[in-house]
């Protein structure tokens, strides 16, 4: 199976309580610009794609052409100010344009490519969501969220709740304004990674906000960091540590001001002179942030060894131990554990992700709504088909096995992926 793209993820979560007010734009049209035709992908040429990349097993056949159109909004920023940010709409087209779609509303991975956008169809995450939802006839809308493409935000606001649900439900409204795709009124929403925790997010505060101007019928929600601080609490680093813990203190710092009184008290030498401005960026990805020295592992550190590397020990025990540190409240507030969903709900995770651990995250949030008593929800764990794809067992190995480098790496960016979107996809053919 080919690589998608890496769908990082970070460490932490985000609280309900934050991020049910001021979601969105009030706006009646909120299009900065006329919407572009990029391209429309015919059936046979999607089926040549996902035969190739051996995706075709998981995504089925196309049933529709896709029309792949550039979106430009208005939006709003991490403090409620007026914003744009950019995206994606995929729309069935040729025998199926007549039909009307479900709108499903996808928030993507951790990025760390400023100018990257979604709107582009040889993306592999795009390619993702085309293959397995647009040809299958639902109409997709993924945002590149703040920061990133088009948008002017001078930051992206990583796991930060409010602004990512705000770009979520604004690319809901850029869609419909959009006058492009014969929508049935229901909306689904998901997303991957940071994605998952953008989805819930956003499920959220539609369904606190705005459930008379969107009709969210489904959310599923994958592979999200749902609890930000008790993943602070771990002793352990997770794969992946070196990118999506410092993109995620350097966001809470330009958010709420109070993760740490200067970049030294947080950060060592040489990383500190350069680690505020550093995520994302608009030369490097993430083999040449190590490469190039910018981020550690190039020495083939282990997580823990970058973590040490990265952060001054005194402040990562200091967020680990104590309850009243900034940085942990601050993740707090973004936990997404305090929200019951009214919609039919699904989490994804595989079982051996050594990034985000579904049972520091998935399993703790499903917990909570079993305890409320919620039938309305459910969870899958695909690490059996994981295994049956790849060949390793459960738990990540070691780093002895010869199996470990590919399989640590590669699980929660490449293996998960696609077997978590069809997860979503069987609810949202139900709940079409």
């Amino acid at each position: 199976m080919k690589s998608f793209k890496s769908i990082g993820l970070s460490l932490l979560a985000l609280s309900a309580s934050a991020f049910l007010a001021a979601c969105g734009s009030s706006d009646s049209n909120n299009l900065l610009a006329t919407p572009a035709t990029l391209t429309t992908l015919t059936k046979a040429q999607i089926d040549a794609t996902t035969t190739a990349s051996g995706l075709i097993g998981i995504s089925g056949a196309a049933k529709c052409d896709v029309q792949v159109v550039s979106l430009y909004y208005q939006t709003k920023g991490a403090l409620g100010e007026k914003t744009d940010a950019s995206g994606v709409m995929l729309v069935p087209a040729g025998t199926c344009a007549t039909t009307p779609s479900a709108l499903v509303a996808y928030a993507k991975g951790t990025d760390v490519q400023k100018l990257r956008t979604l709107a582009n169809p040889q993306d592999p995450e795009t390619f993702s969501l085309i293959a397995m939802f647009a040809a299958q006839g639902f109409t997709v809308v993924a945002t590149d969220y703040l920061g990133f493409a088009k948008s002017n935000y001078p930051y992206h606001p990583y796991l930060h709740a409010n602004s990512e649900a705000t770009s979520v439900i604004d690319s809901i409204r850029a869609a419909r304004n959009s006058n492009l795709a014969n929508l049935s009124g229901k909306v689904m929403l998901t997303g991957y990674s940071q994605g998952g925790h953008s989805s819930a997010a956003t499920q959220a505060a539609i369904e606190a906000n705005y459930a008379a101007e969107i009709n969210v019928v489904a959310g599923a929600h994958l592979a999200g960091p749902y609890n930000l601080s008790g993943s602070f609490k771990l002793t352990d680093a997770i794969a992946g540590y070196q990118f999506f813990v410092p993109y995620l203190v350097t966001a809470y710092q330009k958010v709420y001001g109070d993760a740490y009184t200067s970049v030294g008290q947080a950060f060592q030498a040489p990383y500190s002179g350069w680690i505020e401005n550093l995520l994302p960026s608009a030369t490097l990805n993430y083999t040449t942030l190590v490469t190039s020295g910018k981020l550690p592992g190039i020495n083939g550190e282990t997580p823990n060894q970058a973590r040490d590397a990265l952060f001054q020990a005194a402040y990562i025990t200091d967020v680990r131990t104590n309850n009243s540190n900034p940085l942990y409240l601050d993740a707090k507030k973004n936990d997404l554990l305090a929200w019951t969903p009214k919609a039919q709900t699904l989490l994804c995770g595989g079982a051996g992700d050594p990034t985000v651990p579904p049972a520091i995250h998935r399993d703790v949030l499903y917990a909570a709504w079993t305890a409320a008593g919620l039938k309305n929800v459910s969870k899958v764990d695909v690490d059996p088909l994981i295994q049956a794809a790849f060949g390793v067992n459960g738990a990540a190995p070691g780093p002895t096995d010869p199996k470990f480098a590919t399989y640590y790496g590669s699980y929660h960016g490449t293996y998960e992926p696609p077997f978590c979107l069809a997860a979503a996809r069987t609810l949202f053919i139900a709940k079409q």
